[in-house]
Parts: C-alpha cells; sequence; structure tokens
C-alpha cells in the first residue's frame, strides 16, 4: 500500500516537472485559465479540447501552414466547428466511420479535428492504395463517407456509390466542388455555425497497419483522457510549446498522425508538405526557422544522398529536435546525419499496435549506435523466450510492451499476442550490459541457413556501413542445399564508387560469421517501399 502511494507520487511529481519543463503549465492569466477549463469540461482530455485551448492560449498564433494557407489557432477552432457542424447537417453523426484518403495539408488538419468533435471515427487511408485494396479496406471498416483530395476521386470512383463524399484539396483553391462533390472549404465558407454538442463517447482514430508481409488490418485507438502518453514522450523527447514542426511522414501514418497531436497540445506550428522532397525540406527548415523536423528514417537517407554543396546551401541550425520512427534507424545514418546538422536525432522505437517502446536520445546513438534506446517511465518492455519467460541480459528474444498508449485490437476482430499484460511488438531483440534495448529483426523475418539463424537486420546494418552503399536490404530464398541462403540487395550511393559482389561479401566475412554472408548480391538503383518508408521485402521475393 505504502509502496503504490509513493509510486503515484512519484509519478504526479515526473509529470508535473516534465509538462512545467516543456512549458505546458503555464504561467497562464485568469481569463486564460478559465477559458482552458471550459475547453476541457466540454470535451475532456480529448482533441477537441486541443483547439478550444490553444484558441485561449494562442488565438493569433499561426497553427498551420502548408504552402498554400496559413491558419491560425482562433481560425482552426472556429473552422472545425463550423466544419463539423456542417458534416452533422449532411449525415455524419457520432459513431460514424469516416474515410480520410489525404496528404499533408490544412484540411487533413481540420478534418481530424472536426470528426474528433463530432465523436466519429477516422479512418485514415493509405494514398498508396490501389483501387481494389482501398475498396476492400473501405468495405470491411463499415466508412459511411470519404473526405478525399481531388487526385484520388478516381481511384475511390468504384466504391459504393451510397458512400458521402467531400473535397479536401483541389488544385483549384477557389473550386467549391470537384468531380461533383462538395469541397471542405465550402463547407466551412457556407456560413459559420456552433459546434455540435459534445458527444457521448470520443470519436476513435483507426490507422492501418503498414501491410508489408500481407493486407493492412485497422488498429482502433480512443482519445485517452490520461496525460500520461504526452508524458511519456515529452520525458525523452524535448519538444516545447511553440515550436515550428515540419512533419514529414504522412499523416495517416502512426508517427505523423502522433505529432499532429502533439503539436496540437503545445501549440506549435505545424508546417506541412503535400509530398516529400529532401531539398524542399532542407529549404523549409530554413524559411520557416524549423525547430522540429518529424521524419522517418529513409527520409534521413535521402537528405544525406544530396551531394554536400546541396546540404551547404541551407542554414539549418534553428533544428533542436530531429524525431525519428516509423522503420530501423541504421546506427551508420544516425551517426553520419548528426555529424552533418548536429546531434538532433531522436529514435522512437515502436509499431501501430503497441505505440511507443523505447526512445533513443542523441547521447545512446552515439555510445550505441543502432540502439533504440531505453523505455520512458511508466513503460515496461521485456524480452522473453518462446515459453514466455524472461531471458537473461545480452540474450535474445521476442520484445513485449506495456504502457498507457496501446491499441484497442483491430477493427476486424483479434490482437496481438499478450503475455502477464505485455503486448508483443512481433520483433526480436536483446538488452546490452547498460540496458539499452537492440532490435534485432521480425520474429517472422529469421532465415534459417546451413542450419543456423540469421537475422537480416544484423546484416543490413554491417553493408550500410560500406562506403559506397546507401541502400540496402536483405531476405531468405530458397537454397536446395542450405535451405535458406542470403541475397542482399544493394543501393549505390550517388557519389560513390561501383563496388563489386566480393567486395562486399569479404565486408561482412571480415565482420560476421561466414553463414550470414549474402551468396547473391544484386544491384538495384531503388527498393521498393511503402509511403512510410519500409521496404516491401514481399516484393523483393518476387524478383
Amino acid at each position: 500500500m505504502i509502496r503504490r502511494v509513493l509510486d503515484t507520487a512519484g509519478s504526479v511529481v515526473h509529470s508535473g516537472w516534465v509538462l512545467a519543463e516543456r512549458g505546458l503549465l503555464g504561467p497562464y492569466r485568469p481569463d486564460q485559465i478559465l477559458g482552458i477549463g471550459l475547453a476541457v469540461r466540454r470535451y475532456g482530455l480529448r482533441p477537441g479540447a486541443v483547439a478550444g485551448v490553444q484558441r485561449v492560449l494562442r488565438p493569433g498564433g499561426t497553427a498551420v501552414v502548408d504552402g498554400r494557407d496559413e491558419l491560425t489557432f482562433a481560425a482552426a477552432d472556429e473552422r472545425t466547428s463550423t466544419l463539423a457542424a456542417a458534416l452533422a447537417e449532411r449525415g455524419i453523426t457520432e459513431g460514424a466511420n469516416v474515410g480520410l484518403l489525404c496528404r499533408n495539408h490544412r484540411a487533413f488538419v481540420e478534418a481530424t479535428v472536426a470528426l474528433l468533435k463530432l465523436g466519429a471515427n477516422a479512418l485514415y487511408l493509405n494514398t498508396s492504395f490501389a483501387a481494389p485494396q482501398l475498396a476492400g479496406v473501405v468495405e470491411r471498416e463499415g466508412a459511411t463517407a470519404l473526405i478525399c483530395d481531388e487526385e484520388f476521386l478516381d481511384l475511390a470512383s468504384g466504391l459504393d456509390g451510397k458512400l458521402a463524399r467531400f473535397v479536401a484539396w483541389t488544385d483549384d483553391p477557389a473550386a467549391t466542388s470537384a468531380g461533383g462533390y462538395e469541397t471542405i472549404d465550402h463547407l466551412i465558407d457556407s456560413g459559420a455555425r456552433p459546434a455540435p454538442a459534445p458527444p457521448s463517447r470520443p470519436g476513435r482514430q483507426v490507422i492501418l497497419t503498414s501491410g508489408t508481409t500481407g493486407s493492412p488490418k485497422g488498429a482502433q485507438r480512443a482519445a485517452t483522457n490520461t496525460l500520461e502518453p504526452l508524458v511519456a514522450l515529452l520525458s525523452k523527447i524535448p519538444l516545447r510549446t511553440g515550436d515550428t514542426t515540419l512533419i514529414a511522414p504522412p499523416l495517416f501514418h502512426a508517427w505523423g498522425l502522433a505529432h499532429l497531436g502533439l503539436s496540437l497540445v503545445l501549440g506549435s506550428t505545424i508546417i506541412l508538405e503535400r509530398r516529400f522532397d529532401p531539398e524542399a525540406t532542407l529549404r523549409l527548415i530554413e524559411a520557416e526557422g524549423v525547430t522540429v523536423l518529424v521524419a522517418v528514417p529513409v527520409m534521413l537517407q535521402r537528405i544525406m544522398s544530396l551531394p554536400q554543396a546541396t546540404r551547404d546551401r541551407y542554414d539549418t541550425s534553428s533544428l533542436r529536435v530531429v524525431a525519428v520512427s516509423g522503420s530501423a534507424l541504421p546506427g551508420d545514418l544516425a551517426t553520419r546525419f548528426m555529424d552533418a546538422f548536429g546531434d538532433v536525432i531522436y529514435n522512437l522505437y515502436g509499431s501501430t499496435e503497441v505505440a511507443w517502446a523505447s526512445i533513443a536520445t542523441p547521447e545512446d546513438l552515439r555510445a550505441a549506435p543502432g540502439t533504440a534506446g531505453r523505455p520512458p517511465r511508466g513503460t515496461i518492455v521485456r524480452v522473453v523466450d518462446d515459453k514466455g519467460h524472461e531471458v537473461e541480459q545480452g540474450e535474445r528474444g521476442r520484445i513485449f510492451v506495456a504502457n498507457t498508449g496501446q491499441f484497442e485490437g483491430y477493427t476486424g476482430g483479434g490482437s496481438k499476442d499478450v503475455i502477464d499484460g505485455l503486448m508483443s511488438t512481433g520483433d526480436v531483440g536483446h538488452f546490452d550490459e547498460d540496458g539499452r534495448l537492440f532490435v534485432d529483426g521480425r520474429d517472422d523475418d529469421m532465415i534459417v541457413s546451413g542450419g543456423e539463424n540469421v537475422f537480416p537486420r544484423e546484416v543490413e546494418d554491417l553493408l550500410a556501413e560500406h562506403p559506397s552503399v546507401d541502400d540496402v536490404a536483405v531476405i531468405g530464398v530458397d537454397d536446395e542445399q542450405f535451405g535458406q541462403r542470403l541475397k542482399a540487395f544493394v543501393v549505390v550511393g550517388p557519389e560513390a564508387d561501383q563496388p563489386g559482389p566480393e567486395d562486399l561479401k569479404a565486408h561482412v566475412r571480415s565482420h560476421l560469421a561466414s553463414y550470414k554472408v549474402p551468396k547473391e548480391i544484386v544491384f538495384v538503383d531503388e527498393l521498393p517501399r511503402n509511403p512510410t518508408g519500409k521496404v516491401l521485402k514481399r516484393e523483393l521475393k518476387e524478383r
């Protein structure tokens, strides 16, 4: 009993210190305190309240910049309330499932907040879907409406004709309709309306898994009334109120969406570009004074692939944080990027299902390149064997996580494996002697070659350290003699000398056991990746 009280008190003190350090505890004027209280009373500690809170604290501050429009916090609150009311008039009510098929821009943000104010469920759709995949997901998830960019209207033309449609982005910013459907801006500009009554239950946000090994599944997560997820991330990643945050990954991806929520809570200015371009990203950092860049590893790789003269052309000294997640971050890439841009990388390891597991700080990445870091306070990470027993430090096993951000299960039913309240990430890893977590690969990614177990990640990281290698992926293919053999697909850097297959094999052989040396090395122009940067290894297996 006493231990529980002390733990609770310690958690409260820690949370208060983190929130104060990040600028979330004021000081506030009496009228601001009243306004915050009214917003929270209406919506609770949920995204619907955030727009109202920021309207009180920073009414004239810039909330969103997308290259076409700028939106203040006051305008964001008013416009999202109007949009929520307009959608309700058109039959979208509490509990409705609404698909969002949009690139990164202002209307994505407005639609998300409006749906949460309504208590509707936002289903985030992948912009790279083919028509059959889109139709399958929309039908499976029971969507009754679709908000999409004009460029995706043809893709959505085969969907059920009863599905309500609204257009988020058009090439003509003055258009009130596209393809016969009303635009989001038209709904808002047709007249201000009071916000709908607060929903009886919070809307859910349904994020689709990457689908790199199969069909994407809907992972649903309800809005939370606890500050613990916020505190966990801010305790390791030094985001602050008033930051200028460039969110480069797709907002439909868990990492992009997480930072949309964080930025709204912190009152940060959100910078968005519809498509990622490495040089345009550097240009925006200089032009907007970006302090936080949110990215996935392949984006850092593409920035580092730019000629040195191009990178040197832009002043990026405003950057304090480069927050990275979404796929494995090679240790060599992290150190090369920090050598060029300063010790600014904070790498989060997690998944759509478990949210976060651990976070590596710049100090971690310098001391132990390739590490996934340490769990933040309140998060439990265990590495277990096939029987569910925790393994010794340094031994490899399956990674299980417990925190307050886990998903509620797949929309089609089912969940991840759970042991003693901890959820599987689907990965295999180990802790080093200093308590840092390392992810060795997917638990279904192991290759058995000649009776020896090999995880591709170890070989990929080593090949990535070769000065001529810009990108690499390793898979297992059938082999009559060994059962499976390793096959590496290699992208050579734009300014690098072309290595021979034997050069790369010798590089691996000089560091790893002979059974980990790829039997075959194929040079390619680029690796197939999904929009969030994960390598589509199933496509490589077909080559």
